[in-house]
């Protein structure tokens, strides 16, 4: 219990010391290099997640799927559609990573 305590007290300490920390820097002119180094890093790590995450998603949706079939194939054009339907969904998230990476990459 006074584990959490003081996990609790040790992120609300770090939620307002921050955006003092972020308030007091000065305006500067345009992103530094550094800065555009780890926009550019954060962007393919992003994307690379997001495309293990959905490989990993639509396999197991895949081995479910022809698991299913292979017990009763009878079932396989109930089985299909709906497995077509979530292998989209899956992938458009794999989409929109890389479309959020682009928009970080083209704004530097």
């Amino acid at each position: 219990m006074v584990r959490k305590v003081c996990i609790v007290l040790f992120v609300a300490a770090m939620t307002l010391a921050v955006p003092l920390l972020l308030f007091a820097q000065e305006e500067t002119k345009g992103l530094e290099a550094e800065v555009k180094q780890m926009i550019a890093l954060a962007a393919g790590f992003g994307l690379g997640i997001a495309a293990f995450g959905g490989a990993i998603g639509q396999s197991r949706a895949i081995s479910s799927a022809l698991d299913s079939i292979g017990r009763n194939p009878g079932a396989a054009p109930r089985i299909v559609t709906p497995m077509i339907i979530g292998l989209a969904m899956i992938e458009s998230l794999v989409i929109y990573s890389l479309v959020v990476s682009l928009l970080l990459i083209f704004k530097l």
